[in-house]
């Protein structure tokens, strides 16, 4: 009996070294959305006037001003109403590039979001 026993244990030991041994292989998780990124409106500019986001990311523009202002990119392509005091405007960037934009009543305004 003391032979059969000890065969057992020594084949339950290879058994777990082996399992032990195996790696798993997990699928990595997915990756998180980007978050959101804010422009500020503010003393006729737009804070900060330069920002670099990754694909994907939602921007939200606030105007805190109390006159009226747009966001408008170069190419039209972005394009928000008249926001008022406290208004927002938001626009997900879904391709990599350099978006310059600037506000269609005051043309002196300008920013630009790059996305990576």
């Amino acid at each position: 009996m003391t032979r059969r026993v000890l065969y057992i244990a020594a084949i339950a030991t290879m058994l777990m070294a082996i399992l032990a041994g195996r790696q798993t292989t997990q699928a990595a998780p997915p990756a998180a959305p980007p978050a959101g990124a804010d422009v500020k409106i503010d003393n006729f500019a737009f804070t900060p006037a330069t920002l670099t986001v990754r694909a994907g990311t939602e921007v939200t523009w606030t105007n805190r001003d109390d006159i009226p202002h747009t966001v408008l990119s170069d190419d039209k392509s972005i394009k928000s109403k008249a926001l008022d005091t406290d208004e927002k405007f938001s626009y997900t960037f879904t391709k990599p590039g350099t978006y310059s934009y600037f506000c269609s009543l005051h043309p002196k305004m300008k920013g630009t979001i790059v996305v990576e």
